[in-house]
């Protein structure tokens, strides 16, 4: 979450656990609503840490950011993105935007 942080971004909420899903970090980027998976894999054979936010990862997430939305938001909905904060060994990538709400559920 500090690397967040220090890029500007305010935490509204963590490890947050929903019956459809598991929000990792709720964050607020400006006017925007962020919801960061934060993944972490030692370099190795079986891929990255970004490709394991497969598709249906994807849609986890999307239905807990609708719990969520439904939850705490009041008044007009805020505009939302899905990120990615990608860490393989030392090397740290955070991907916003990674995905939408294409992603069929």
């Amino acid at each position: 979450m500090g690397y967040l942080t220090q890029r500007g971004l305010t935490c509204l909420a963590r490890n947050v656990r929903y019956r459809v899903g598991e929000l990792d970090l709720v964050m607020r980027d400006g006017a925007v609503v962020v919801f960061v998976e934060v993944r972490f894999r030692r370099p190795s054979r079986f891929g990255t840490a970004a490709a394991s936010v497969d598709i249906r990862k994807q849609q986890r997430l999307i239905r807990a950011a609708h719990c969520w939305i439904g939850h705490s938001v009041r008044g007009t909905l805020p505009v939302c993105r899905f990120d990615v904060l990608a860490i393989d060994g030392d090397d740290i990538q955070w991907i916003t935007a990674a995905f939408g709400l294409d992603a069929a559920l």
